[in-house]
């Protein structure tokens, strides 16, 4: 369990750099216009989201000896950390369109080899764990390695290569320098979580699941097992309550650096607090995953925590949006603890809301290997990476043509925005988004799998395969 979750640390680091920095990198650094960021950003998620249904349905199809899943996770190492660096690594002095297609190559190919690892292991998870309960501690233990690798990460951005350089660079991600060596350090990170992983889960392999005997991968088969998933109505519920909670999260994700710097006006070096509040809180998210899926069950482990996020991300926002008398201003000491409670509700959260999610879709292998006879973790899981991808890709696309129509400018130093293009900022990743994550909501209610419903579907399972077992014994007799 605990060197399958060291392969998220690969994942944090390429999620940290691409979500943190890559829009502010190109749009304030590199000088392209937001709109053409947005839209290269854009196309490069959509581009790899249309990979993942290939890639998972080929991991569930391959068979070596080193089991399904194995290869593929191997094989993405290299490709990934040369294709990171590059991305961060675009030649000087570039026109507009030459920096979108800069950014849109290799931001394909990140992501694209990233595809290859990411899904095949997020299937590996839902073989080596069967179990309702079982499910959940492992994941819990990669929500815990990749959150803790998260806090790590953002502590380096905020801490080390990007500290603020008064006079010259203020906020610290303007300074040019800090990004290759960066991507150089994040490179090898995700090449040793990946190696690790490999290596330390390979004992598993004999225990895995053959693929079984099926068509060949072509897209005519691989619509036709997409279709077979989205028949699962749990698994139509959590889909679109991803798609939902992804819209926020790529408009989000956009607007992350631009809120902390000129919406509550911190320095890189305040930000940097954000690592120890992930440190503190992610560590009791592990212990609390297992403990509250057995009080609440899988639903409302991922409903619950979801609203207290909204709550807690929303109200500091929308005090300072609404200017209410008492809240503090952004000079006063009380604003950078208010945000790291906020934030620290919000750490907490993310990881049961991840874990939970990973662990639904294992079950929902199992209910759908019920009614089709067939398992498909591969195709779930890529599905799922599909809609959280293209519909992320549309909100960073859409926040990137936002910066645009309230004319954000480039190489903006912190306390010169003027108070109108602030107060858009706040409205934008604040109470707007929220309307789709209250919807996402909405959606979750409609799971249907739980402890007792899961039990009968792991027996009526056993039933099958000791009838089948029986019957091949009768017919070699």
């Amino acid at each position: 369990m605990l060197f399958y979750g060291i392969g998220e640390a690969a994942g944090a680091c390429k999620n940290m750099a691409w979500g943190v920095l890559l829009l502010f990198y190109y749009q304030q650094v590199v000088g392209v216009e937001a709109a053409l960021v947005g839209l290269a950003i854009a196309i490069s998620v959509i581009m790899d989201a249309v990979t993942d249904p290939m890639v998972g349905a080929w991991s569930d199809h391959i068979r070596t000896r080193w089991g399904r899943r194995h290869p593929m996770l191997l094989a993405s190492a290299l490709p990934l950390a040369v294709s990171f660096v590059l991305l961060f690594s675009p030649p000087e002095g570039m026109s507009d369109l030459e920096g979108f297609l800069w950014l849109m190559t290799f931001g394909v190919l990140v992501r694209a080899s990233y595809t290859f690892y990411h899904i095949p292991h997020l299937a590996l998870g839902a073989e080596m764990a069967k179990e309702y309960y079982q499910r959940s501690t492992l994941f819990a233990y990669s929500a815990l390695v990749g959150t803790m690798s998260v806090a790590v990460a953002y502590g380096l951005i905020t801490g080390y290569y990007f500290p603020t350089v008064e006079g010259i660079y203020d906020p610290g991600f303007l300074n040019p320098d800090g990004y290759p060596a960066m991507s150089q350090t994040f490179a090898v990170a995700m090449v040793v979580s990946i190696l690790l992983c490999v290596a330390g889960t390979r004992k598993e392999i004999p225990y895995l699941r053959d693929a079984q005997e099926r068509a060949k991968v072509r897209f005519s088969t691989l619509f036709t097992e997409i279709w077979e998933v989205l028949k699962n109505p749990s698994f139509r519920a959590v889909f679109i309550g991803m798609l939902l909670a992804s819209v926020v999260a790529g408009v989000e994700a956009a607007f992350t650096p631009f809120m902390g710097i000129h919406f509550w006006g911190f320095r890189t070096e305040q930000l940097f607090y954000l690592a120890y509040v992930g440190l503190f809180a992610f560590p009791v998210a592990f212990f609390l995953i297992p403990i509250l899926t057995r009080l609440l069950d899988k639903r409302f482990c991922l409903m619950i925590p979801l609203a207290c996020w909204i709550i807690a991300i929303n109200t500091p926002i929308c005090l300072r949006l609404l200017d209410v008398s008492w809240f503090p201003d952004n000079d006063s000491a009380w604003i950078l603890p208010i945000f790291l409670a906020a934030s620290t509700v919000g750490a907490l959260a993310a990881p049961i809301i991840g874990a939970t999610i990973n662990s639904m879709l294992a079950d929902i292998a199992d209910e759908h290997e019920l009614d089709t006879g067939i398992r498909r973790e591969g195709v779930l899981y890529s599905v799922r990476a599909f809609s959280t991808k293209a519909t992320a890709a549309f909100g960073t696309l859409f926040g990137g043509i936002l910066l645009s129509l309230i004319d954000f400018p480039a190489n903006a130093t912190r306390g010169s925005i003027p108070a109108e293009i602030v107060w858009d900022l706040g409205l934008i990743a604040g109470p707007a988004t929220s309307i789709f994550s209250l919807a996402a909501l909405g959606f979750y209610l409609r799971y249907r799998i739980n402890y007792r419903r899961h039990r009968e579907i792991v027996a009526e399972l056993e039933r099958r395969k000791e009838k089948l077992t029986h019957a091949n014994v009768s017919s070699l007799d």
